[in-house]
């Protein structure tokens, strides 16, 4: 579909250049092998498939060295590193342009390049290859990459990882022998310039992930190589025939281990469903008592192929999971609560006890099918009210958990705003946007809020499948942040919430522990610390912010990972900043929690206070150490 718009005719001849020798192209070559492949994966089409693409990456990169001294093109070669280098700039040039035609249409009456075939070398036999997962923002940059054509995708790797401007980009795609390279960078710029994923494992050749092929068919195919060589190449021809739809596996992969417990988890009718009703007189209220719904949960076919791509998924299928949760498939059957369609998709959601799952495919076509997990173990009432059904247009959609009998959308930097309400139809709500589908400045947050009739819970979405619980108060005795006062305290610090996407979080919790005049007499600013915990208890984020009168934002004065502040078993903070007043003089602004009882600067700012909060006239720039004591006498170190 994209090779339409790469040029049919041959790439115009470039400036002479300088004559790079065979060994300095190579030089060059091994040096920025890994970003030459990476080059090469991003450009090539996505119809491939991930596996082929890997190894396709990897042949153009090594047959771009030429065979003899070539005048190298005098073209940009912009980035730290590779300023002037011929080598690198003619090794380039060759990849680029092979990975464009490799994109380009078969023409019956000519012979198709090289490029356009599959690669000889390099071959791993008996093992699928194919790049690390990333996260939420890295699938969604491949998702608009897969929309573009091969030389939109060029310039916007060009742009991303070589750091040319367009009128670079421009020279390279035409030395390519791109005919359009202008409609090439106008067509790029339909995709937000997030270029720093563009350095993520989602898009590294060099960083692989390895599964193994069909076993049993691999064995058969030995044998009947022996036997007879010839009915081997008709066997393969025959398996390689497309289909006309999803088979009854789908998009999973051949299966090549049998056992009981594995089988059963694959049967439709051995799901567990649960009455609609179970949930009111059940001691538990988390996942376990959703029952199931949807319009499909009848689809026998839908389930089976959710069922066996969650144990055997195919190269095709999209895998992600939440940091710290295990992708392989469940020990038995597993618990159905959704089967429906959902916008231009078919989903399926299901759990097993540790886990909730999320397959998709799309209504149309059989290309494109998704698996999500998430980590949901000792989840409560209170985690358990929603998970993520899809996301399109910037929207959300989720289902909601049988005890939620009103749903809401608010922003949560507009404390003073009250909720819209949100129409639920058989738990799933109308499409609501999502704050991390957003693309420029944080200028809103939109969450959820879900009443049960006694109780009024904010849920956020952090691009994972289970939205995170937001709290507010002193650790170990939070409040839901529906209150009007949890309200005003977080409404500063909601664009922070973008710090900690992806990273599997199960509930952040807003503490004001301190309140400190400002030197100027312009009132008195907040100390906010915020604390995300994880479903998988360590990778908890901590950030001290520090708020001033009138100002939109938090400002973060410190942070750390993996430490008990600000968190239940260590209810204590102390952390500084330094903060310019309005007539021009600099302050060390310090605070710890109020049972801080002492604090001390060192360093470069010297001071001590016998309270919680410090004030000290300090130098712009200057570094100070934080030490406290609380009042029970242990000492305390400033938050770094």
């Amino acid at each position: 579909m994209q090779s339409q718009d790469v040029a049919q005719r041959p790439a115009p001849p470039s400036p002479a250049g300088p004559v790079v020798d065979v060994e300095q192209a190579e030089a060059a070559l091994v040096e920025h092998y890994p970003r030459l492949v990476r080059l090469a994966y991003l450009v090539l089409p996505p119809g491939l498939g991930r596996s082929r693409r890997v190894l396709t990456a990897h042949a153009l990169t090594q047959r771009a060295l030429p065979r003899n001294r070539t005048p190298a093109p005098v073209i940009p070669a912009q980035s730290t590193g590779r300023d002037g280098d011929p080598g690198y700039a003619l090794v380039r040039l060759q990849v680029l342009r092979t990975a464009l035609e490799a994109g380009l249409p078969l023409k019956r009456k000519a012979w198709p390049k090289r490029s356009q075939l599959p690669p000889v070398l390099p071959q791993v036999w008996g093992l699928k290859l194919f790049p690390r997962s990333g996260g939420a923002d890295e699938l969604a940059l491949d998702q608009r990459l897969s929309t573009l054509s091969g030389p939109a995708r060029a310039a916007y790797a060009l742009r991303g990882l070589e750091r040319l401007t367009d009128d670079g980009v421009r020279k390279v795609l035409t030395t390519a022998g791109v005919a359009d390279a202008d409609g090439a960078l106008l067509e790029a710029d339909g995709i937000p310039a997030q270029y720093g994923l563009l350095d993520s494992p989602e898009f590294d050749p060099c960083s692989l992930q390895a599964r193994p092929t069909d076993l049993m068919r691999r064995r058969q195919h030995l044998k009947a190589a022996l036997a007879a060589g010839a009915a081997l190449l008709v066997c393969g021809a025959l398996l390689g025939l497309p289909g006309d739809g999803w088979g009854p596996d789908g998009a999973a992969a051949p299966p090549y281990a049998r056992n009981p417990a594995a089988q059963a988890a694959l049967d439709p009718a051995k799901l567990t469903r649960v009455s609609p009703t179970a949930w009111r007189g059940s001691a538990r209220t988390d996942f376990s008592v959703w029952p199931a719904r949807g319009d499909l949960t009848g689809d026998s076919a839908l389930l089976r192929r959710a069922l066996a791509v969650w144990a055997r998924p195919g190269e095709t299928v999209r895998v992600s999971a939440t940091p710290g949760t295990p992708s392989g498939g469940p020990a038995g059957p597993p618990q159905l609560l959704y089967a429906g369609t959902v916008d231009a998709a078919r989903v399926v959601i299901l759990y097993d006890g540790l886990r909730v799952a999320r397959y998709a495919e799309p209504k149309e076509g059989t290309q494109g099918a998704a698996l999500d997990f998430a980590r949901v173990d000792g989840a409560g009432r209170a985690e358990a009210g929603a998970v993520v059904l899809g996301r399109s247009d910037g929207n959300v959609r989720y289902l909601t958990a049988p005890w939620v009998k009103e749903a809401g959308e608010r922003d949560l930097m507009k404390p003073g705003s009250g909720a819209m309400d949100l129409a639920l139809a058989d738990g799933v709500t109308a499409p609501l946007a999502s704050p991390v589908l957003r693309a420029g400045a944080c200028t809103s947050w939109n969450v959820l809020q879900l009443s049960d009739g006694t109780r009024t819970r904010l849920l956020t979405d952090l691009g994972e499948l289970v939205p995170a619980r937001l709290t507010a108060g002193r650790p170990g005795s939070p409040r839901e942040a529906s209150g009007a006062e949890a309200l005003r305290t977080w409404g500063p610090f909601a664009c922070s919430l973008g710090t900690v996407r992806s990273t599997g979080v199960r509930s952040v919790n807003a503490w004001a522990f301190n309140r400190q005049p400002l030197p100027d007499a312009s009132g008195s600013a907040a100390w906010v610390c915020t604390r995300a915990e994880t479903w998988r208890g360590g990778g908890a984020r901590v950030l001290a912010q520090f708020h001033t009168p009138g100002g939109r934002y938090g400002a973060v004065a410190a942070k750390a990972e993996n430490v008990l502040a600000c968190g239940a078993r260590e209810p204590h903070v102390l952390a500084g900043v330094l903060w310019k007043s309005k007539a021009g003089g600099w302050y060390l602004l310090a605070a710890g929690s109020r049972d801080t009882a002492s604090i001390r600067a060192t360093g470069g700012v010297g001071g001590a206070s016998q309270t919680s909060l410090l004030t000290v006239p300090a130098e712009r720039g200057a570094r100070a150490e934080l030490k406290g004591t609380l009042r029970d006498g242990r000492p305390i170190g400033g938050l770094r």
